[in-house]
């Protein structure tokens, strides 16, 4: 009974894909911006799911990082509106033409982006991504089928149920915005095998979310990556910078991908900025774990484990080490780093050009947050989630990323001898 509600799905998405793909620029932009408009007229029905869903979750015990994932309020609101509105104010990448040349034939040989298809979206506890995704999916000419977590359940019916109709009456073929409505765990293992009507499926979530998809997908994946993330501060850095830089990339939102996990200190620099910076990360209630070079500055430090060095805590919890130097930390890095979002704080413009050559991560930092790592902040207007991997996309990933090309040739008779 699942599966056949599941292939209904994708039945409605594969051929909702194929005509959004011949939607006008002007087509996909008016329904962005009824979707926006929808989403702030009906907040407060949204807040009341969003309610039903927190109460749910502190009943579960959730973490407050989950927590904080799921809450929706009505600045939230009005950022995932605002988010919509961004889209449609951006450049469709569709029909771009991205490269032409001539033959000596005299064939003209180009390459155009067209939609990817059909895409599904598999993803936790964050009820902003069913706008982000939607938005971004619709913007690129995609159909999407979301498959949110059972914690948003409520929260996610409503916000689908909300722009999906704003969509329709704007003209978008119906199916092309889609969410699985059942919290059954069947329905992601027969998402992972619906060859015949998904493109592309991207995960977004905790690394046992992501492996699932992963190690079990017969249909192509965009893999998404956790976070565990380092800022490395040198010996010649600016220590104020440092401590506003490692205060915000832990502090300002802890729950989140691109949030620092683990601080690497010069053993040269640790005694001036240790005792400074781990009573300011304290006072925003920060739990702190250090090696013993780090413990000897800040003896009331908890003593770090390996495990601690391979954590995405997602909470305020910090790994601290002190390193001998540059060389260290990007061993360290290159040992414990998931690929995603890497920082270094230095004066030093040679220490600077060699952190960026040797780190190997989608995002990598001179003298600024990690937490920079998103698609808003680059200017992609939001962001489907960022891929830690190297094929297709890597980074954040925006419209172009929810594209693929095809080749078009001009010709004038010519055949082949």
């Amino acid at each position: 009974m699942l599966e056949a509600e599941l292939i209904e799905i994708g039945r409605k998405a594969k051929e909702a894909a194929y005509r959004l793909a011949a939607a006008s620029t002007n087509q996909k932009n008016e329904a962005l911006l009824a979707m926006a408009r929808s989403l702030e007229e009906r907040s407060d029905m949204i807040l009341t799911a969003n309610e039903a869903d927190m109460e749910a979750g502190r009943a579960k015990g959730l973490s407050n990082a989950m927590l904080d994932r799921l809450l929706l309020t009505p600045d939230r609101i009005r950022e995932m509106a605002e988010g919509l509105r961004a889209l449609a104010a951006l450049p469709d990448p569709v029909g771009e033409v991205v490269r032409m040349w001539t033959r000596p034939n005299g064939l003209q040989i180009g390459k155009m982006r067209v939609p990817l298809g059909v895409i599904g979206i598999i993803y936790e506890a964050r009820p902003n991504v069913t706008v982000d995704a939607a938005g971004l999916c619709l913007k690129a000419g995609n159909a999407v089928i979301l498959r949110g977590g059972s914690e948003a359940i409520n929260s996610n019916r409503a916000i689908a149920g909300v722009i999906s109709m704003a969509a329709a009456n704007a003209g978008i073929p119906e199916g092309a915005i889609q969410l699985i409505g059942t919290t059954d765990r069947e329905a992601v293992n027969i998402m992972l095998k619906m060859n015949d009507y998904i493109d592309v499926l991207i995960p977004r979530g905790g690394a046992g979310l992501i492996q699932t998809v992963v190690h079990n997908a017969t249909v192509p994946v965009l893999e998404t990556g956790v976070g565990n993330c380092h800022v490395y501060v040198e010996e010649d850095a600016d220590l104020e910078m440092a401590q506003r830089i490692v205060l915000n990339a832990k502090t300002q939102r802890p729950g989140v991908c691109n949030a620092m996990e683990t601080l690497l200190v010069h053993e040269a620099a640790a005694p001036a900025f240790l005792p400074a910076v781990a009573e300011a990360l304290r006072a925003k209630g920060v739990e702190l774990r250090g090696c013993p070079r780090t413990r000897e500055i800040v003896p009331d430090c908890l003593p770090a484990t390996e495990d601690d060095w391979k954590a995405e805590y997602l909470d305020l919890i910090l790994a601290i080490k002190v390193v001998d130097d540059l060389e260290e930390a990007i061993e360290h890095i290159h040992t414990y780093g998931t690929k995603h979002s890497e920082a270094i704080v230095t004066s030093s413009y040679k220490k600077a050009r060699e952190f960026l050559q040797r780190v190997d991560a989608a995002a990598v930092y001179v003298n600024a947050s990690t937490r920079f790592t998103d698609g808003y902040q680059f200017g992609f207007g939001a962001e489907i989630g960022i891929s830690t991997q190297k094929l297709h996309a890597r980074g954040p990933m925006g419209l172009e990323e929810l594209t693929t090309t095809k080749y078009i040739i001009f010709g004038d008779g010519q055949v082949r001898t």
